[in-house]
Protein backbone atom coordinates (compact mmCIF):
# COMPACT_ATOMS: atom_id res chain seq x y z
CA UNK A 1 0.00 0.00 0.00
CA UNK A 2 1.13 3.53 -0.78
CA UNK A 3 0.65 6.04 2.04
CA UNK A 4 1.22 9.69 1.23
CA UNK A 5 0.19 13.04 2.64
CA UNK A 6 -2.67 15.09 1.28
CA UNK A 7 -0.14 17.80 0.39
CA UNK A 8 1.91 15.41 -1.79
CA UNK A 9 -1.25 14.01 -3.39
CA UNK A 10 -2.40 17.55 -4.20
CA UNK A 11 1.01 18.50 -5.65
CA UNK A 12 1.08 15.46 -7.96
CA UNK A 13 -2.47 16.11 -9.19
CA UNK A 14 -1.79 19.83 -9.66
CA UNK A 15 1.32 19.06 -11.73
CA UNK A 16 -0.63 16.62 -13.92
CA UNK A 17 -3.36 19.20 -14.51
CA UNK A 18 -0.90 22.04 -15.15
CA UNK A 19 1.04 20.11 -17.82
CA UNK A 20 -2.10 18.81 -19.58
CA UNK A 21 -2.40 18.20 -22.55
CA UNK A 22 1.20 16.94 -22.27
CA UNK A 23 2.09 14.18 -19.84
CA UNK A 24 3.58 15.36 -16.55
CA UNK A 25 6.28 13.40 -14.74
CA UNK A 26 8.26 13.52 -11.54
CA UNK A 27 9.53 11.80 -8.44
CA UNK A 28 8.77 11.93 -4.74
CA UNK A 29 11.92 11.14 -2.80
CA UNK A 30 12.11 9.88 0.75
CA UNK A 31 14.68 8.82 3.33
CA UNK A 32 16.46 5.68 2.17
CA UNK A 33 14.96 2.51 3.56
CA UNK A 34 11.79 4.09 4.97
CA UNK A 35 9.41 3.86 2.02
CA UNK A 36 8.04 7.23 3.14
CA UNK A 37 7.51 9.79 0.35
CA UNK A 38 8.51 13.28 1.49
CA UNK A 39 10.17 15.51 -1.10
CA UNK A 40 8.14 16.40 -4.20
CA UNK A 41 10.35 16.79 -7.30
CA UNK A 42 8.41 17.74 -10.44
CA UNK A 43 10.40 17.07 -13.58
CA UNK A 44 10.21 18.41 -17.10
CA UNK A 45 8.80 16.01 -19.68
CA UNK A 46 11.65 16.24 -22.17
CA UNK A 47 9.43 14.60 -24.82
CA UNK A 48 6.76 17.34 -24.40
CA UNK A 49 4.21 14.84 -25.61
CA UNK A 50 0.56 14.06 -24.78
CA UNK A 51 1.25 10.33 -25.19
CA UNK A 52 4.77 9.78 -23.84
CA UNK A 53 7.01 11.06 -21.08
CA UNK A 54 10.76 11.12 -20.79
CA UNK A 55 12.93 12.50 -18.01
CA UNK A 56 15.66 14.83 -19.24
CA UNK A 57 18.90 12.88 -18.73
CA UNK A 58 20.76 15.82 -17.16
CA UNK A 59 17.86 16.57 -14.77
CA UNK A 60 17.66 12.90 -13.81
CA UNK A 61 21.40 12.71 -13.14
CA UNK A 62 21.16 15.84 -10.98
CA UNK A 63 18.21 14.36 -9.06
CA UNK A 64 20.01 11.08 -8.36
CA UNK A 65 23.09 12.97 -7.14
CA UNK A 66 20.87 15.07 -4.84
CA UNK A 67 19.13 11.97 -3.50
CA UNK A 68 22.49 10.30 -2.91
CA UNK A 69 23.81 13.37 -1.04
CA UNK A 70 20.62 13.48 1.08
CA UNK A 71 20.50 9.71 1.70
CA UNK A 72 17.21 9.50 -0.18
CA UNK A 73 15.69 7.17 -2.72
CA UNK A 74 12.82 7.48 -5.23
CA UNK A 75 9.73 6.35 -3.32
CA UNK A 76 7.21 7.44 -5.98
CA UNK A 77 7.78 7.78 -9.70
CA UNK A 78 4.75 9.46 -11.21
CA UNK A 79 3.41 10.56 -14.54
CA UNK A 80 0.10 11.36 -16.13
CA UNK A 81 -1.97 9.92 -18.92
CA UNK A 82 -3.88 12.60 -20.76
CA UNK A 83 -6.34 10.58 -22.83
CA UNK A 84 -6.45 7.12 -21.24
CA UNK A 85 -7.08 5.57 -17.86
CA UNK A 86 -4.44 5.54 -15.14
CA UNK A 87 -3.01 2.13 -16.00
CA UNK A 88 0.60 1.41 -17.04
CA UNK A 89 1.22 1.12 -20.76
CA UNK A 90 3.69 -1.34 -22.25
CA UNK A 91 6.17 1.54 -22.50
CA UNK A 92 5.62 2.42 -18.83
CA UNK A 93 6.37 -1.18 -17.84
CA UNK A 94 9.51 -1.21 -19.99
CA UNK A 95 10.84 1.93 -18.28
CA UNK A 96 9.93 0.83 -14.72
CA UNK A 97 13.47 0.28 -13.43
CA UNK A 98 13.02 1.07 -9.72
CA UNK A 99 11.69 -2.16 -8.17
CA UNK A 100 11.21 -0.52 -4.76
CA UNK A 101 9.22 2.43 -6.07
CA UNK A 102 5.50 3.03 -6.24
CA UNK A 103 4.50 3.94 -9.79
CA UNK A 104 1.72 6.50 -9.60
CA UNK A 105 -0.40 7.30 -12.61
CA UNK A 106 -2.77 10.24 -12.78
CA UNK A 107 -5.24 10.34 -15.63
CA UNK A 108 -6.39 13.80 -16.60
CA UNK A 109 -8.91 12.27 -19.01
CA UNK A 110 -12.44 11.67 -17.79
CA UNK A 111 -12.45 8.00 -18.77
CA UNK A 112 -14.79 6.66 -16.12
CA UNK A 113 -17.39 9.41 -15.82
CA UNK A 114 -16.55 9.79 -12.12
CA UNK A 115 -14.53 12.97 -12.33
CA UNK A 116 -11.75 14.69 -14.15
CA UNK A 117 -8.87 12.50 -12.97
CA UNK A 118 -7.87 9.13 -11.57
CA UNK A 119 -5.01 8.60 -9.11
CA UNK A 120 -3.73 5.02 -8.96
CA UNK A 121 -0.56 3.34 -7.72
CA UNK A 122 1.25 0.22 -8.90
CA UNK A 123 4.26 -1.90 -8.14
CA UNK A 124 6.03 -2.93 -11.32
CA UNK A 125 8.75 -5.56 -10.92
CA UNK A 126 10.17 -7.67 -13.75
CA UNK A 127 7.30 -6.66 -16.03
CA UNK A 128 4.60 -7.69 -13.54
CA UNK A 129 2.03 -4.99 -12.70
CA UNK A 130 0.30 -5.08 -9.33
CA UNK A 131 -2.13 -2.34 -8.36
CA UNK A 132 -2.04 -1.28 -4.73
CA UNK A 133 -4.25 0.70 -2.39
CA UNK A 134 -3.55 4.38 -1.85
CA UNK A 135 -4.03 5.92 1.58
CA UNK A 136 -3.98 9.71 1.85
CA UNK A 137 -3.21 11.04 5.33
CA UNK A 138 -2.92 14.54 6.75
CA UNK A 139 0.55 13.88 8.20
CA UNK A 140 2.90 10.98 8.98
Amino acid sequence: MLTLTQALYDQIVAHARADHPDEACGVVAGPAGTGRPERFVPMLNAARSPTFYEFDSQDLLKLYREMDDRDEEPVIVYHSHTATEAYPSRTDVTYANEPGAHYVLVSTADTDGLGDFQFRSYRIVDGVIEEEEVEVVQAY
